[in-house]
């Protein structure tokens, strides 16, 4: 019986140096860190729900870096669904009404582009650790994922704890703590859950870069986009204008648009495979 190879099965290949192994992980780390800081910046000065839809356009970009580093095909759904999404990062999005107290004109047009960076840094962090998987990395293993991701977020978190004590930030530490509406202890679980949840988040998504591709780790990654602006109205009480349910109802389509292109690839492939089946056995 014929039976496709896994693409996790094993590839005997010569193991890249340690220089460039390293340099793989600081490149990375250093991107992740950058990007979390962007967001981090973001999320202080602009709504949830806004951040999401900016948030949209990592698919516009990953698919960019995509096709330069790991030359992705562009389909006609591919298209259509960055088509859908370009809508997405209009800062007519964006109603100012939703601006927080104290927050300027100039300050609100500098986060407005600090997001915009962090999901560049984004689509470009899953491209490259696509190309190191197929360029560096190389061997097909479960290990090769966990190395990448443990010291891809230490090289991460050695940055912006540098910066956290460099600025003087952990001297605010007890007082944000002690001004916590819902107290100490659930200051100090949501720092550990938030960590934990964002843990299996990037397992989750170096492991489908790793499996399939950058571009399909993006895709389901926007899958909760809908989700997150909908949840921010009864958590944080966010408004949800007109051009933000238009801009869901585009993001909905963008994934569906994705989700049935891998659908055709896949049976496509199945296809092959078979075929090719049937013409060793005859």
């Amino acid at each position: 019986m014929c039976k496709p190879n896994s693409i996790t099965a094993a590839v005997k290949t010569k193991p890249s140096s340690l220089l460039l192994l390293v340099g793989v992980y600081l490149y990375l780390g250093l991107l992740s860190a950058g990007n979390v800081y962007l967001y981090s910046v973001s999320f202080e000065y602009l709504p949830v729900s806004t951040v999401a839809l900016i948030s949209a356009s990592q698919l516009v970009f990953n698919a960019f870096f995509s096709y330069f580093l790991n030359s992705q095909k562009f389909t006609p759904l591919i298209i259509n669904s960055l088509s859908s999404h370009h809508f997405l990062r209009s800062p007519g999005s964006n109603n100012s009404t939703e601006r927080p107290p104290g927050v300027s004109n100039g300050k609100y047009v500098l986060v407005f582009i600090c997001t915009i960076f962090a999901t560049v840094a984004y689509g470009l962090s899953l491209a490259s650790q696509q190309l190191a998987f197929r360029k560096i990395l190389k061997r097909q293993s479960f290990k090769v994922v966990m190395d990448l991701i443990i010291f891809q977020s230490l090289v991460a978190s050695i940055v912006t704890s540098i910066g956290f004590f460099a600025s003087g930030d952990w001297k605010l530490l007890k007082t944000e703590m002690d001004g916590y509406a819902l107290g100490k202890v659930s200051y100090i679980m949501t720092l550990v859950w938030t960590a934990v949840a964002w843990q299996v988040f990037v397992f989750g998504g170096v492991a489908l870069v790793f499996e399939l591709s950058a571009l399909f780790s993006n895709v389901i990654a926007a899958l909760g986009l809908p989700i997150t602006p909908i949840a921010a109205i009864f958590v944080f009480h966010d408004k949800m204008s007109g051009i933000k349910g238009i801009s869901l109802v585009l993001a909905i389509w963008g994934f569906v648009s994705y989700a049935c292109q891998h659908y055709l690839d896949d049976n496509e492939l199945n296809a092959e495979t078979k075929k090719g089946c049937e013409v060793s056995e005859a």
